[in-house]
């Protein structure tokens, strides 16, 4: 059960309609409690947010898409990209080299609060191999670009003539319309 949090003023955000795009959802924007008391410390307080009418994609970004702003670009991933010395004072010269963490679940009980029992830090790893060296992702064209940074998300939306969503208007358009609701 969601606690019980104090109303505040509503505001009227005026619905629009906006030329459709097919690979986008029209969400009117509106007024929903974000947020949960119940999972995670810095997803609380609930509280009351607005968010104005917006375009979502219908589904993730897959690694097809991906490829084809990559191939129009040339764009290099953080991932694909070796770490700069400046940034990591005394790091072994060996770690400098591209990668990525990779999710590898467990073969047994773990400690949940220690998230290195289950991700693993792979050389190599990135939109191109998302389990690492020589691990392609072939045969996962239509499934979601992973290993992909804010700052390449970022510019692949710039490429598409988009935005990326804020926090607000994902969990909006997350929750279906189903306000207060645990999951959507």
């Amino acid at each position: 059960m969601i606690p019980q949090v104090q109303s505040e003023p509503r505001i009227d955000v005026p619905v629009r309609e906006e030329p459709s795009h097919a690979e986008m959802v029209w969400i009117a924007g509106g007024t929903f409690r974000m947020g949960s008391e119940r999972h995670y410390p810095e997803e609380a307080p609930v509280h009351h947010v607005t968010v104005a009418p917006f375009r979502i994609d219908r589904t993730a970004v897959t690694n097809s898409q991906f490829r084809q702003f990559v191939e129009a670009t040339g764009y290099i991933t953080v991932a694909e990209q070796a770490p700069d010395p400046k940034d990591y004072p005394g790091a072994l010269p060996h770690m400098l080299k591209p990668g990525s963490l990779v999710f590898t679940p467990a073969q047994h009980p773990v400690d949940l609060r220690d998230w290195r029992q289950w991700w693993k830090f792979e050389f190599g790893a990135n939109w191109r191999r998302p389990y690492g060296r020589g691990k392609s992702n072939s045969g996962l064209d239509d499934h979601p670009v992973v290993h992909v940074a804010l700052q390449d998300a970022e510019a692949y939306a710039v490429r598409a003539g988009k935005a990326l969503p804020t926090e607000a208007e994902w969990e909006y358009a997350a929750r279906g319309g189903l306000d207060g609701a645990e999951f959507a």
